[in-house]
């Protein structure tokens, strides 16, 4: 099985247990550059091989191909796996957005889709991908929980909500987790969020633990490829002066990485894993190199003076720019 992850505990109401690294799986399909179905696939293998078992994808990956190929995966592992996906992002088959879609029909309409294209009768954990404004959360998470009364769905989640939508929904049925964008380089739910779920008993799923694989060190503006949406503008910090600023608070976590004997991804990680018990995050890649990497953080020792010199090196003000070019879909 190679090295042992730690179990976590997201949710205390309504808990599900994941190892504490999971596999963000998006970029197997899409907005990374090129998709290999194969590359993705062997992946997803020597992921459950490694015990990272926790699985992340969502129906308007591709759209749609994503989750085709998890299910591919998992064919036969189906019980090894806590296999999570989101609703809510709605998109046409030739990819085209129509918007945010939280309403009641559309939930259920949603989850039966995503059954059917990951091939299993469950799910572990259904997130509403984006709050729709337009829909009272009440009204939302009501039907979701008619899908965990139905045994479609064991586990709610939000993702990228705000503090006052994550009380409303909880309030409905127990939410099990928010996955939303948390990183050295994106620290804004410690102000409000954070303390949130915590007093409520909601875990956290870290997406882009890596900020987007600049944490990485990998990230040059050299090495982003054409039709990778890093290098189009959605993401305000891989472009122009902000790429540059960026790139030099990425040197002094070089720095403090070879200090470590680890590599820069590890420890930022690693800084993330640390955050407690209750969080798990996700980071997504599409090739077991990467994957090794990442599983890797989890052997890194981190006290809290490291801990500390490693927010030092990168105060979260120093950040440039906007983590998406359009940021009204967040923190709704």
């Amino acid at each position: 099985m190679g090295m042992s992850l730690s179990a976590r505990t997201l949710g205390t109401t309504s808990a599900l247990t994941v190892p504490e690294l999971g596999l963000g799986c998006m970029g197997m399909s899409e907005f990374y550059g090129t998709a290999d179905e194969q590359t993705g696939i062997d992946t997803i293998h020597r992921a459950l091989d490694l015990g990272v078992t926790f699985l992340d994808t969502a129906d308007m990956y591709g759209p749609f191909t994503n989750e085709r190929l998890v299910g591919k995966a998992i064919a036969g592992r189906r019980d090894e796996v806590q296999l999570a996906t989101k609703f809510g992002n709605e998109r046409n088959p030739d990819g085209s957005w129509v918007g945010i879609n939280g309403s009641p029909d559309y939930v259920r309409r949603a989850c039966d889709a995503s059954l059917e294209r990951l091939g299993v009768d469950h799910l572990d954990l259904y997130y509403q991908h984006r709050v729709d404004r337009t829909v009272p959360i009440e009204e939302t998470v009501g039907a979701m929980k008619e899908l965990v009364e139905a045994g479609k769905v064991r586990h709610l989640g939000l993702s990228e909500a705000g503090a006052d939508t994550i009380r409303r929904a909880h309030a409905v049925h127990p939410i099990t987790a928010l996955q939303s964008e948390y990183s050295l380089f994106t620290r804004d739910l410690e102000d409000e969020i954070l303390p949130t779920i915590r007093e409520l008993g909601i875990g956290l799923v870290p997406y882009s633990p890596l900020g987007r694989g600049m944490l990485t060190g990998a990230v040059t503006r050299e090495t982003l490829q054409a039709g990778d949406s890093r290098r189009e503008g959605r993401f305000p910090r891989f472009s122009g002066d902000a790429l540059d600023a960026n790139l030099a608070l990425v040197d002094r976590i070089k720095e403090l990485a070879a200090q470590h004997g680890c590599t820069p991804g590890q420890l930022a990680l690693a800084w993330v894993l640390a955050q407690g018990d209750d969080v798990a995050p996700i980071p997504g890649t599409k090739r077991i190199p990467y994957l090794e990497e990442n599983v890797g953080a989890t052997e890194v020792e981190l006290s809290v003076e490291d801990l500390e010199a490693l927010s030092n090196a990168v105060p979260r003000d120093a950040v440039v720019g906007d983590r998406y070019a359009d940021m009204s879909t967040v923190g709704a």
